[in-house]
């Protein structure tokens, strides 16, 4: 294949991820899944997320009880909403502070689209740049998952089609049902 290069895990230079899901529910549930605390504690890392969903509004992740007994800070997460186009268009910026390292990297910009295609199944693309933010990028690719760190935004897509197809949580997801 000419014009191709093959990069090793350890060449990896990227800034942005891209991930692409089909989720067989409305753009509103999904919507109210990404942007409500009584949803986002169901799934991923658990975290329950406080939006003001209007440009310039404010975002902040507040640990689960589990994260607070292993010492992680009340709030592990901040930035800013840029844009918030309900239930169709969510950008924000987002900042890991959970850990001195992560809380020192740059802001980063998160932007989720959701899309009805058809059936009642909706595209949902979920676009992080994660330039200045090397050990963020690291564990949303899923590279620290072994140590404990979870499996990124993979993981936390699967458990959202999960929870919102089937209602119930992926087992190794922890939080109120």
């Amino acid at each position: 294949m000419t014009g191709v290069t093959r990069m090793t895990d350890k060449d990896r230079t990227e800034t942005v991820q891209l991930y692409r899901i089909y989720i067989n529910a409305p753009a509103e549930k999904i919507w109210a899944a990404i942007t409500d605390p009584e949803w986002t504690g169901k799934y991923g890392y658990a975290m329950l997320l406080d939006y003001e969903l209007k440009s310039g509004g404010a975002f902040r992740a507040r640990a689960n009880e589990g994260m607070l007994a292993m010492g992680c800070p009340e709030v592990i997460s901040d930035g800013e909403v840029i844009e918030a186009d309900p239930p169709h268009k969510l950008v924000q910026t987002w900042r890991m502070t959970m850990t001195p390292e992560l809380a020192a990297e740059a802001y980063t910009r998160l932007t989720f689209d959701i899309e009805p295609v058809r059936g009642g199944v909706c595209k949902m693309t979920v676009t992080h740049d994660l330039a200045g933010a090397p050990l963020w990028a690291a564990v949303l690719r899923g590279d620290q998952e072994a140590s404990g760190a979870g499996g990124g935004w993979s993981e936390v897509l699967s458990g959202l089609k999960t929870l919102l197809e089937t209602g119930r949580q992926l087992p190794f997801q922890s939080g109120p049902a």
